[in-house]
This record gives C-alpha cells, sequence and structure tokens, in this order.
C-alpha cells in the first residue's frame, strides 16, 4: 500500500476512534505538500471538518497526535497550516521503501484489477491513409491498454475498419476514372496514399462538376445531387450491397493495398490489435436486437415503418435504430458489435476511443445497450478525445491538407538527427546504432507530446517544440534515463553495500517520496482513463533526478553509506523512468 493510501486509512481510522464517526478513506484526500511547507503528505481537513462540529485546526491537531501515537512507525511529526493536516513521514520508512524496490525491475505493477476489458481504438477508413488525428487516437488505445494491463487487468486491443459505404466507392470511382491501370506497385506509392490520392481526386472532380451544374442554373444543393461523378459512386455502392463481382472484385483489390499501407504505420509507430473487425462483416449486425427491443418495449415502430427509440425521459431525445426499408443505421451495428465482443471474449468492460465529435453518439449507444440488456452494458466507457491541429489550423481529408503520419514521423526522425547531431550526442555511435537512436527519440517525442496533454483538450502540434532536449518532452526524459544509466555503468562492480542512514538530506528526500509515489500515479491515470498524469509524472522525476544530481555527487559522495543510498535512488529513477514511458509506448536509450 502505498504512504497516500495508507495515510487516508489510518485518518479514517483516527476520525472513528476520536469522533466516532464513519467517514470512508476514499473521501479523504491526501496530497504531496507544498515545498513551502515542512511535510511530506498533507491531509485536507475541509470536507469533514463540519460533520466533525469543530475547528480545522482543533480536528487536525486531534488527528495529527492520534496518527503520531499510534502509527509512530509511518508519522514522525505533523504541523497544521490553516486547515491542512502536514504529516512528516518517519525517514526509515522511506530507507526500507529504497531497499525493497531499488532491485524491483517490476517496480509499479499491483494486480488488483482482475477485469477483462477490451479497447477498440484507430478505427480507419480505407480511403485515405493514417493521419496526425489517428495517431492520438492509437497512442491514446494502446497506453491506456498498458496502463490497466499494469493493474493486471486482462486487456484485448482490438480496432474496426470501416470498409464499406459511400466514402470507399469515391476512391474506387476516382480510381476507374483517373487511374489507367495504375497501382502501387507500378508507381513506388504505400497502397494507403495511393488509395487517398484518388479519395482526393473524387473531390477536385465533384467541385467542378458541381460549379459547371451551378453555371447552368441549378441550385447548389441540387448541383450537389446531380453531379456525375457522384451519382456514379451512388450507383456502385447500390452495386456493391447487390454482390455484383466486378465491383466486389475492385473493392477487395483496393482495400487490400490499403490494409497492406496500414500495417507498415501500425509496425513503425508501435499498434498492435489481438482482433480486428471490418465493417463489412459487422454492419448487420443488431437487426435481430431490433426486433428483440420491439418485442420487449424498448423500441417503438411508427407508421412509416421505421424503428425508434425514445430517449426523451433520459435527457436526449428520439433516435433511429432502422429505417423504414429495413436497412440498419450505423448505431445499429454497433449494438450488434458490443454484443459480439461479449460473446466472444467474456469481457466486463468495453472501452472506445473516439474522438469528441462522437460524444452524443456513444451516450445513446450505451443507454440502448443498458435497456436491452446487452452483458457489459454498464462497463461501456467512450474515451472522448479532442482533435489535433496544427499551428496552420485544422486538417481536410477531402483537400488532402491532412499531415499523413507516414509523413509526419519520417519528418521527426530526421528533426531527431538534426538536435542530436547540434547537440553532439551522437559521437562514438555506429551507423546502424544512430538510426535506432534517430528512431527512439523521433517517435518518443512525438508520442510522448500527444500524450501528455489530457485527452480531453484539443491540442496544437508543433514538431519543433515536441523534440526539444530541454523542455515538457519526451527526449528531455529519455535523455535522463541515458544519463543515470550512464551513472550506473561507471559504478558497476563497486562495493556499495555500505549501511545507510536514515538521515536523509531534503534532496534525497524529495526524490524519494516522487519515487514512491508511481503507483499511485498510475492508479489515478486508469481510473481516469488519462496517460497526461504519467507524462506528467515522469516528467517532474526527471526534473527532480537533474536538480539532485547537480548538487549531490553519487560517484564523489561524502561517505560510503551515501554512495550506496544515492545509488539506490538512482537506480529505482532509472527503472520507474524506463516504465512509466513504457506505458506511454515510449522506448527508453541506455545511452545518448
Amino acid at each position: 500500500m502505498s504512504v497516500s493510501f495508507e495515510l487516508k486509512s489510518i485518518t479514517a481510522t483516527a476520525i472513528k476512534e476520536l469522533y466516532q464517526v464513519d467517514i470512508s478513506s476514499e473521501n479523504i484526500q491526501v496530497n504531496e505538500t507544498k515545498p513551502e511547507f515542512e511535510g511530506d503528505y498533507t491531509v485536507v481537513l475541509f470536507a469533514f471538518v463540519k460533520q466533525l462540529k469543530q475547528s480545522p485546526d482543533a480536528v487536525g491537531n486531534a488527528i495529527g497526535n492520534y496518527l503520531k501515537t499510534h502509527f509512530s512507525n509511518l508519522v514522525k511529526d505533523f504541523n497544521i497550516i490553516k486547515g491542512f493536516l502536514n504529516i512528516v513521514v518517519q525517514g526509515g520508512f522511506w530507507l526500507d521503501f529504497l531497499n525493497e524496490n531499488a532491485t524491483n525491475t517490476n517496480y509499479g505493477f499491483r494486480p488488483v484489477k482482475q477485469d477483462k476489458v477490451m479497447i477498440e481504438y484507430s478505427s480507419p477508413n480505407t480511403n485515405k491513409p493514417l493521419h496526425l488525428g489517428h495517431l492520438r487516437n492509437n497512442f491514446l488505445g494502446w497506453s491506456i491498454a498498458e496502463i490497466l494491463k499494469e493493474q493486471g487487468n486482462t486487456v484485448y486491443k482490438t480496432c474496426v475498419v470501416n470498409d464499406r459505404g459511400i466514402h470507399i466507392c469515391k476512391s474506387m470511382i476516382a480510381w476507374e476514372k483517373f487511374a489507367e491501370g495504375k497501382t502501387p506497385e507500378t508507381e513506388g506509392v504505400k497502397g494507403d496514399h495511393f488509395v487517398g490520392d484518388y479519395y482526393v481526386k473524387f473531390n477536385d472532380e465533384y467541385k467542378k462538376q458541381v460549379k459547371e451544374l451551378e453555371e447552368k442554373g441549378l441550385s447548389t444543393e441540387q448541383a450537389e445531387k446531380d453531379a456525375p461523378i457522384m451519382v456514379e459512386a451512388q450507383d456502385m455502392l447500390l452495386k456493391w450491397e447487390q454482390g455484383d463481382q466486378k465491383v466486389h472484385d475492385l473493392w477487395a483489390t483496393m482495400n487490400d493495398w490499403v490494409y497492406k499501407g496500414f500495417d507498415e504505420t501500425y509496425k513503425e509507430i508501435g499498434s498492435d490489435f489481438d482482433k480486428t473487425y471490418y465493417e463489412h462483416n459487422t454492419y448487420l449486425l443488431g437487426k435481430d436486437w431490433v426486433d428483440k427491443g420491439l418485442q420487449s418495449g424498448v423500441f417503438f415502430a411508427k407508421e412509416d415503418g421505421s424503428v425508434w427509440i425514445d430517449l426523451t425521459e433520459d435527457g436526449l431525445d428520439q433516435k433511429l435504430v432502422r429505417r423504414k426499408d429495413g436497412t440498419s443505421v450505423y448505431i445499429t451495428q454497433d449494438i450488434g458489435l458490443a454484443d459480439l465482443k461479449v460473446q466472444e471474449f467474456g469481457i466486463d468492460r468495453n472501452i472506445y476511443v473516439v474522438g469528441d465529435e462522437q460524444n452524443y453518439h456513444f451516450k445513446v449507444l450505451k443507454l440502448i445497450c443498458q435497456k436491452l440488456g446487452i452483458p457489459s452494458a454498464d462497463g461501456m466507457y467512450h474515451l472522448s478525445y479532442g482533435m489535433v491541429e496544427l499551428p496552420t489550423g485544422k486538417m481536410k481529408s477531402r483537400e488532402g491538407t491532412v499531415v499523413d503520419a507516414d509523413d509526419l514521423v519520417a519528418g521527426m526522425l530526421r528533426i531527431a538527427a538534426e538536435k542530436t547531431a547540434e547537440l553532439g550526442k551522437v559521437d562514438g555511435f555506429e551507423a546502424s546504432e544512430l538510426d535506432k537512436l534517430y528512431n527512439i527519440i523521433g517517435l518518443g517525442a512525438l508520442k510522448f507530446f500527444l500524450l501528455r496533454v489530457d485527452p480531453k483538450k484539443r491540442m496544437i502540434f508543433n514538431p519543433e517544440e515536441s523534440i526539444d532536449f530541454h523542455g515538457f518532452t519526451g527526449p528531455f526524459v529519455q535523455y535522463t534515463h541515458a544519463r543515470i544509466k550512464s551513472i550506473l555503468r561507471k559504478t558497476e562492480g563497486e562495493n556499495n553495500n555500505a549501511a545507510i542512514s536514515d538521515d536523509l538530506l531534503p534532496l534525497e528526500k524529495k526524490l524519494t517520496v516522487s519515487l514512491e509515489q508511481y503507483p499511485t500515479v498510475i492508479s489515478e491515470s486508469a481510473q481516469a482513463m488519462d496517460p497526461s498524469g504519467i507524462a506528467i509524472y515522469v516528467f517532474n522525476l526527471a526534473k527532480t533526478f537533474n536538480q539532485f544530481y547537480a548538487e549531490l555527487s553519487i560517484a564523489n559522495a561524502e561517505s560510503p553509506e551515501k554512495k550506496a543510498l544515492r545509488l539506490q535512488i538512482a537506480t529505482l529513477t532509472a527503472t520507474t523512468i524506463q516504465r512509466a514511458m513504457h506505458l506511454l509506448g515510449i522506448e527508453v536509450p541506455e545511452r545518448m
């Protein structure tokens, strides 16, 4: 149990003993003590002083004295500052903590949960390559999966590929009209980029035809409907749904080009999936649930034969679940797929990593699944995230202004090489080692920058800023890890088994306290579905270590005891940085 959790528990015990009042430890807030005050952890008293009918100072003194008397193995001293109970932890506790964990290569892993969790992320369309927005999605999904694994959950990573519909037919029609038989192989282009180019060509031709029809006197609305290339795309979609062999063959060929391109990108960025669902296999799912919902009264039919659900009592509105012609809508297949996931994997929780423009959709989906009684519906969670923009503004796929993921990654590797060379950090590296180092730094910078922000917030991505070796960046943390590893290599083999004194200097204690908080940070990040807490934590840890190392020598410590202590701290810091960065999908080099 971490110190903060234990302090919550024993504070609840103190309140029960002193005031005969039951307060859940979960409702007791414990924070790290602010640097300007004496103490390690602070118990916030305001939440319960009214209930205890005493002043904050009186409550704080009573609880502080109780803890100091009954839990002296943990609590050394306390002080009260304006309603905050600052606790000084016994020095021996920190030494025991270091002795127990300094060589623990699994530090942070606490199997406190045993849920089966499915995380659905990426969800690309097969009419264009992955772009910057997909990168935030992939990094979020992968990171949350690893964070939940760190708590002992069984996690399944899944992807739903949107491989059918009018958007796919647009690329197909454009290829038929303009490609003259060209393929990704003949042009030396990745398949997803190749197909994406024809999606843009469709849009260019479509806008041209709409303009021509408008000049002939048609309204914009009518021109958009009557544009020949759009009519052809609609006709192709109808043929696909009717099973036309020629259309299906072209559809399969072009999708295969895209899948191969996606696989290359996923491999490059480190995304992987335990299961991939394809929309052409899932879009008919959910029809049986509509019939069941009609029978049970969850759904109702209108006079035209369409089927709806009324969610007005839930603060929403009426939602269509089946058209009057009997065809499904998008949410219908989501209902069926939610059920299929439970059947195949027996999941307790179903997490969807999808942009915030779909917030309403997932509110409706969860409510419908709950009303239908679909297993694990209560465990459905929409990990909503904000869009990523560039300093130049929003991106638009149809106009070809999106930043492709492949191009962005390549640019990050180039910037990594330039920045590393400028700082003179490449001496003694072989060419192959440098390529790997640039990959680690470039991808690390990209992932850290996209994950350091609360997912709910929109963000602007600046490649140059993300790779600064001195800022709030991945490379700064990576360089700190490499520095620690260098220190440890230089002291390897020395006899550092001297007895350690419990007289910790302020910076030794500050760094040790920070290390002890790591499992709590993981727990909070898992609960909030937010990796940014880990990014902020590991950056501050690296910053604290650099301050520690600048002021306190390790190799030339003032005594063997101090050297042994600081090597323990350095070892655990390196382990914690490596494990925290792994949860963000980031490698850390042994040397830079």
